[in-house]
């Protein structure tokens, strides 16, 4: 065996590293764009075959939700045409693919959690572009797997926890939209989680959903960061998605269904505020 994982320097690739180097040491390759343009087919493609990769674990992705909106061009290279390079580098080699994706493939108008077989409805071009990177996926390597997540967030990078730590420490009061629900999710569990597919015998292609356990607000999970970190001085207030606008629009409910990746892989899944407790740690 001889993994790949892409977009190595972000949140999950960094988890990936950590977990991968503890459990399964000596077998992976880890790069970034500046090591490995996945937007250049030809180059991606020599590179998988020349190192004879086996499983390739894709955490590269254009991520940047409102900035997606004006830079319309650059969020589809990374989202849509590697992840077909990715696929046909994979078929040339005969390798297996594990790519991630997000909970913004959907709506957010649902009353309950989100299954894989649910109509999807993108309602940004992130999201947009994370679906058509799916489907094209499916179409030139069916035999891939899929895992979809949301609210991630690690020591690694830029994300929720660390900018609410950052602004707690600057300012009295945070504004924080409580009508927003879905699921902090500790980029190292789904690290967990992909190893232990990646370890099993068996190999299920298709669709999961993965995130911590769990559902709260933004203002939830602001308030959980604050008494973990022992901030009583900066307070936090509710607001409405109408009070604090974005260029692009965010789903209002964004919990997924994780029984299939349970019941396949026997994954265990902890709530989101004990695997907060354990990153807060770190941090």
């Amino acid at each position: 065996m001889k993994i790949l994982v892409t977009g190595s320097n972000g949140q999950l690739g960094h988890e990936m590293r950590n977990v991968l180097e503890q459990q399964m040491p000596g077998i992976s390759l880890y790069t970034d764009k500046e090591e490995l343009d996945l937007t250049d087919g030809k180059a991606l493609e020599a590179f998988v075959i020349d190192n004879d990769i086996t499983h390739i674990v894709n955490c590269a992705a254009y991520t940047n939700v409102d900035l997606a909106e004006d830079e319309k061009l650059e969020c589809a290279s990374l989202n849509v045409t590697a992840v077909k390079n990715i696929a046909n580098a994979a078929d040339a080699n005969g390798a297996k693919v594990i790519h991630i994706s997000t909970d913004y493939v959907f709506d957010g108008t649902a009353h309950r959690p989100y299954k894989e077989s649910d109509k999807v409805n993108p309602i940004s071009q992130y999201g947009t572009t994370k679906r058509t990177g799916e489907t094209a996926l499916i179409a030139l390597a069916p035999e891939s797997i899929i895992i979809r997540t949301a609210w991630l967030y690690s020591p690694y990078g830029k994300n929720f926890v660390k900018t609410i730590l950052k602004l707690s420490k600057e300012q009295d009061e945070l504004r924080v939209v409580c009508d927003q629900i879905g699921t902090p999710t500790y980029a190292r569990d789904l690290a967990e989680a992909i190893v232990k597919i990646l370890k099993c015998h068996q190999w299920v292609a298709g669709i999961y959903h993965f995130t911590d356990e769990g559902a709260c607000s933004w203002y939830d999970f602001a308030k959980a960061i604050l008494r973990i970190d022992g901030n009583r001085k900066c307070n936090v207030t509710p607001i409405l998605s109408e009070d604090y606008p974005h260029a692009a629009p965010r789903p209002y409910y964004a919990v997924l269904d994780r029984t299939r990746i349970k019941a396949t892989y026997g994954v265990t899944i902890p709530h989101w505020e004990e695997s907060l407790q354990k990153c807060m740690e770190i941090l």
